[in-house]
């Protein structure tokens, strides 16, 4: 009936205006639809025609910020922006779990429901960075436990008992779990109900749908999707690769204008197979690749003997990316390094304490970045702990604690760059600058 009101208004139009002469009109929906939105060209990233590189960092605690601490959200963002940080990788979705390190309180629960005051917080942050000119990266769900993640819908959706990697030290386990994730009809339903809710939802602060929000650089389909555990599985690889080409293709048709990536550790993360990281990456509806970097988690690197692993991890982090590089060149799109970091010296954890390793670190990657900029178009270190302090017991995130760059499995101000931490931001500040001339 709607159709048909309106072909009766144009029918009036065209009667009205008849035997008067058309005048030609340029269609200019496909440059609206492209205005400020991050897109892809080849084997870099493009806003409005020009090329976009950024200095970024994690700050998986956005939405949690806001909802609680506004005021810090806002003077964070404006450290961020003043040391040329412009984009930023943020939690969407946590799982509401009873892992004991998981994040409290959660994004989404059992039913379906989420979580109002998150998700005021969220509408905050993005309204907030749109301000600055901060671009975000936003990540539904999680592999790891720390914020409930994948296991939590299968214990949801089919019982599947919990296996806490925290307590039982059975990560191997964990990560087969995690997997069948992909898999579980039921847990795949909720998990696309609750991207549609995120997706179309219309920010309170500013109006804006968020599937119109040129703030969104990128949604992503999890934090660190792996096809399983060990030994290689050529049947989880093919279930992983298959879920990746679903989902992204599912996101696209509700946010068209927006990119698609999918949180990949890289090789490491794909069973330390090449070709499932290849054939997951080359889905039509996944825009750029990721990969992290984990010198420490790996194995490459000893904070308490530096000297003797610190060269080694270098030029094991540099073949790694080389590597990466090259996969991205092959299938003619950007990559971005969306996580890397290292401890302070020493292992401390305290602020203030010296950064010398990281900092020869950051320099270092960063100067790879510089020298690989096609494809290697941007990085987000891991990760920002701007203001906030740890609490009494900071080997271990309570409820009430503050939210650091380190999520509650990890010891609060592990790899956290503070904002008081001099050294590392006057190198990010000199490679944002590099990268931006």
């Amino acid at each position: 009936m709607f159709r048909q009101l309106i072909a009766g208004a144009w029918l009036a139009i065209a009667t009205i205006i008849a035997g008067c002469q058309a005048q030609p009109v340029k269609d200019t929906s496909a440059e609206q639809n492209a205005q400020g939105f991050v897109q892809v060209n080849g084997k870099q990233f493009e806003i409005n025609g020009e090329p976009y590189r950024f200095a970024g960092a994690n700050y998986w605690y956005g939405a949690y910020i806001a909802a609680t601490d506004p005021d810090r959200l806002r003077k964070e963002l404006d450290h961020l922006a003043a040391n040329h940080v412009t984009n930023l990788r943020v939690l969407a979705v946590s799982e509401q779990s009873e892992l004991v390190r998981a994040v409290r309180p959660a994004m989404l629960n059992k039913n379906g429901q989420l979580d109002h005051t998150l998700l005021a917080g969220l509408d905050l942050f993005l309204a907030e960075a749109a301000k600055r000119d901060i671009k975000v990266v936003l990540y539904f769900s999680n592999f790891w436990q720390w914020s409930g993640g994948m296991t939590q819908y299968l214990n949801w959706f089919v019982g599947t008992p919990l296996i806490d990697p925290d307590l039982t030290g059975k990560w191997n386990d964990y990560m087969e779990q995690s997997a069948d994730f992909y898999t579980c009809a039921p847990c795949q339903a909720h998990y696309q109900k609750t991207i549609r809710q995120i997706i179309e939802r219309k920010n309170t602060i500013n109006g804006r749908a968020y599937h119109n929000d040129n703030t969104i650089m990128s949604w992503q389909l999890a934090n660190e999707p792996r096809p399983g555990g060990s030994p290689f599985s050529q049947t989880r690889s093919d279930n992983y690769i298959t879920w990746v080409d679903q989902t992204a293709r599912f996101i696209k048709t509700l946010a068209p204008k927006q990119l698609v990536s999918t949180g990949s550790e890289g090789v490491m993360g794909s069973q330390e197979d090449e070709p499932t990281y290849i054939k997951a990456h080359q889905s039509p509806a996944i825009d750029y690749l990721t990969v992290h970097m984990w010198i420490k988690n790996w194995g490459w690197f000893d904070i308490y003997n530096p000297e003797k692993t610190f060269p080694s991890a270098k030029q094991k982090a540099k073949s790694y990316l080389e590597n990466h590089i090259r996969i991205a060149k092959t299938l003619n799109k950007p990559l971005v390094l969306e996580e890397f970091g290292a401890e302070r010296d020493n292992g401390k954890i305290a602020p203030n304490t010296s950064t010398s390793y990281r900092d020869q670190y950051y320099a270092f990657v960063f100067n790879i970045i510089e020298q690989n900029l096609t494809p290697l178009a941007g990085s987000n270190f891991w990760a920002y702990g701007g203001f906030g302090k740890a609490g009494k017991t900071p080997e271990l995130w309570q409820v009430g604690d503050d939210y650091l760059g380190d999520p509650p499995q990890e010891p609060q101000g592990l790899n956290s760059v503070f904002a008081g931490d001099k050294s590392t931001w006057k190198i990010i500040r000199k490679h944002a600058n590099a990268i931006t001339q």
